[in-house]
């Protein structure tokens, strides 16, 4: 079901496609490769999630998690569908209708690829080229799904609004993933405000508060768009932990620590770049929590044995084992890092 792929040094891989930065990161090594922010949970947020664990007795419902996303927000609630994090999503809109021509916009995470190869789908992949920006014609004019992220996983750049609102077109769905818009300062870059048919936008509550282990995200849509996908989603998907985990991080409450965690990634993110460009490395200029780098072929082999893991980047479309992707780190971590690659 899928086209050619960029020739790269992942084709042993059962499906590269399904390789995520978990499965680099494994003990004993310094954590370079899951997005993730560093830090510890606010005390607010374990303590809700503690309390919902007195209502596990019950089947979850998701109704107070809809209403905080559709406050924070400000949109109605037949506007959002909140989902077992951003795979969830994925995969709901793979299953929303027999599509096609699904173009999936690479370098970009590759979950929503797999998810439609999943269902079947025969998948174009459109690989953009450095710098890896839209253009006013990057897809088939025949395209009736497409799938871009923002800011995108792995190259962290990120798209002019209007550039991604260019891609509609009648009959088409443009799906946005914003999984990673909390590392943005300016509101202004989300498009999770526009009410436009055919645009649904995806965010994920998981990296920016620590809590992977916990599926929390959620899709805001056309609320007919919404309700079709509704549909498709397994009753009860939502746990009662994840329900309590949207509500209490989309509360009034924890914006001051959201603007911190943002402003902290920005710092760490600046002092990675200055670093690796000290050192001659090409990166591509990042709005996430990661920075895409071209340290050279056998680099994210070498890091490992100097106790290092950064993501592999020769799983994603478009790139090749000369690139790596590296999560941003506090500066103390981030010389060791450094440290290691001018060894």
């Amino acid at each position: 079901m899928r086209d050619p792929l960029p020739a790269s040094g992942a084709e042993s891989m059962t499906d590269p496609l399904r390789h995520h930065g978990d499965a680099e990161a494994i003990s004993g090594l310094h954590d370079f490769a899951v997005n993730v922010f560093p830090g510890p949970r606010p005390a607010w947020l374990t303590d809700a999630l503690v309390s919902s664990l007195d209502r596990v007795e019950r089947y979850p419902d998701p109704e107070r998690a809809r209403a905080a996303v559709a406050r924070h927000h400000r949109r109605s609630a037949v506007e959002v569908l909140v989902t077992a994090g951003a795979a969830e999503a994925f995969t709901l809109i793979a299953r929303l209708r027999a599509w096609r021509r699904p173009v999936v916009v690479h370098p970009q995470f590759t979950e929503p690829h797999a998810a439609l190869e999943q269902a079947g789908h025969r998948v174009t992949a459109h690989v953009l080229a450095p710098p890896f920006v839209l253009g006013p014609d990057c897809v088939p004019a025949d395209a009736d799904l497409v799938v871009v992220g923002n800011p995108t996983n792995p190259t962290g750049v990120l798209h002019p609004p209007e550039a991604i609102c260019s891609l509609l077109r009648p009959g088409r769905l443009v799906v946005v993933d914003e999984a990673f818009m909390d590392c943005v300062p300016d509101p202004t870059a989300s498009l999770s405000s526009e009410r436009v048919d055919g645009l649904v936008v995806i965010r994920s509550l998981t990296k920016h508060w620590s809590i992977p282990g916990i599926r929390a995200g959620y899709l805001l849509g056309p609320p007919a768009t919404v309700s079709a996908l509704a549909r498709h989603q397994t009753p009860w998907s939502l746990a009662t932990t994840a329900a309590a985990a949207v509500e209490a991080c989309l509360a009034p409450g924890a914006a001051t620590e959201a603007r911190r965690r943002t402003e902290l990634v920005g710092g760490w993110r600046a002092h990675l770049a200055d670093g690796l460009r000290d050192l001659g490395i090409e990166q591509v200029p990042s709005a996430a929590s990661f920075v895409l780098a071209r340290p050279g072929r056998g680099v994210h082999a070498a890091l490992r044995t100097q106790g290092i893991a950064v993501r592999r980047a020769d799983t994603f479309p478009g790139l090749d084992e000369s690139w790596v992707r590296i999560a941003v780190r506090p500066p103390d971590l981030t010389e060791v890092l450094l440290g290691a690659l001018r060894r």
